[in-house]
């Protein structure tokens, strides 16, 4: 049989919701071949058309596992894979085992693509998006973050790394307020293009701003060190991907992680509490920082990193960054609401960002 590659597909109104092509379903039962089970049922829980990825539930009649196709190029792919492994039996984390096959491999490489089975946890629930659910979140990703440093990863795969690439990022952002510009001009006529228009300029200099503190910051010292010493960042984190069962929180999907400043991950938590939230709160930011640094603690390198982070206008660089590809559309009423809702909160973020600047300096994190 020649092995087909397996290419992104579009996912179609008309189809089933999770749909998945048939001849990639057919090569998941060819590679269920190479395990010690008999597949009964195959599920599909998550998809991700547009990259060529998606996740199975199989049960089995060794019981419940999952199956996953891995998006990535198979070198990549085995830079997570093996910090699953390690996270698994170096560390004793709480990440699902990965089953080996009948031969002892950790993955079967089919369709141009890594797949492999895990063990699945049928007690998992999602964490109340509470302060207290936040904070138990907060302390499992720091706790994450501690148990990762030390992985080396398998020789034959991918250095993943993105630890050289903060400068850039931020380069990019402030680069692309010249296209939201020119496009909110050209589509001047569209609800969302006026509020946009309106404060570009100020978001640019945020960003702009922040690529000065970068500069002026001990990121570069922090790069200089490498990957020794590096936690991996899980790029992904949230409530669908670290869940509570009896003995704590489990942490889930692991293949975009990545070597990084790993402050990173808690900044990405921070701002989508403060959006869900709708407001900044700076006692909800203090007991999630906290929580983490029970788990991580944080340098004061790291604090500094951390807001230096949060200054970037990252909520509305996320929700406007889509215009580009159709702006006749995404321009829409529903954007002007959003981004309306955006100024408000960015109004407040300031004076939580000085007061946490204060409480470092006047050493409350302990």
């Amino acid at each position: 049989m020649i092995d087909q590659i397996i290419e992104p597909w579009e996912e179609d109104g008309t189809l089933e919701e999770l749909y998945v092509p048939e001849y990639i379903k057919n090569i998941g039962l060819e590679v269920a071949k190479y395990y010690d089970f008999t597949v009964e049922k195959m599920t599909v829980m998550a998809i991700k058309p547009e990259k060529g990825g998606a996740i199975w539930k199989i049960d089995t009649d060794k019981g419940p596992f999952s199956l996953k196709l891995l998006h990535r190029r198979p070198s990549h792919s085995k830079f997570s894979l093996g910090a699953q492994e390690y996270l698994v039996h170096d560390q004793k984390s709480r990440v699902p085992a990965i089953i080996p096959t009948r031969d002892g491999e950790k993955y079967v490489e089919k369709g141009g693509k890594l797949w492999f089975v895990a063990d699945w946890i049928e007690t998992l629930y999602q964490l109340p998006q509470d302060l207290e659910g936040t904070k138990k979140l907060c302390n499992a990703l720091g706790e994450f973050h501690n148990l990762t440093k030390g992985y080396v990863p398998p020789a034959d795969a991918d250095i993943v790394s993105r630890l050289h690439r903060w400068p850039r990022t931020y380069e990019r952002m402030e680069k692309k307020m010249n296209w939201f510009r020119d496009i909110a001009t050209a589509y001047s006529e569209m609800p969302a293009s006026a509020v946009i228009l309106s404060v570009i300029d100020m978001f640019q200099r945020q960003a702009q701003e922040a690529i000065n503190s970068l500069e002026n910051s001990p990121y570069y010292e922090i790069v200089s060190r490498g990957t020794k010493d590096a936690g991996l960042v899980h790029q992904d984190y949230g409530w669908s991907n670290a869940q509570m069962a009896e003995d704590g929180v489990w942490i889930i999907d692991l293949d975009g992680v990545a070597y990084d400043i790993t402050i990173r991950d808690l900044r990405k938590l921070i701002v989508q509490c403060m959006h869900t939230n709708g407001q900044w709160d700076i006692h909800w930011i203090r007991e999630m920082v906290q929580a983490y640094h029970e788990a991580n603690p944080i340098s004061d390198e790291e604090f500094e990193m951390l807001l230096i982070d949060l200054s970037l206008p990252n909520l509305f660089y996320k929700n406007v960054k889509y215009m580009v590809y159709s702006p006749a559309t995404f321009l829409n009423e529903e954007l002007e609401k959003e981004v309306q809702f955006i100024i408000k909160l960015e109004e407040q973020k300031w004076s939580v960002l000085e007061e946490l600047a204060q409480d470092r300096k006047g050493g409350t994190t302990e």
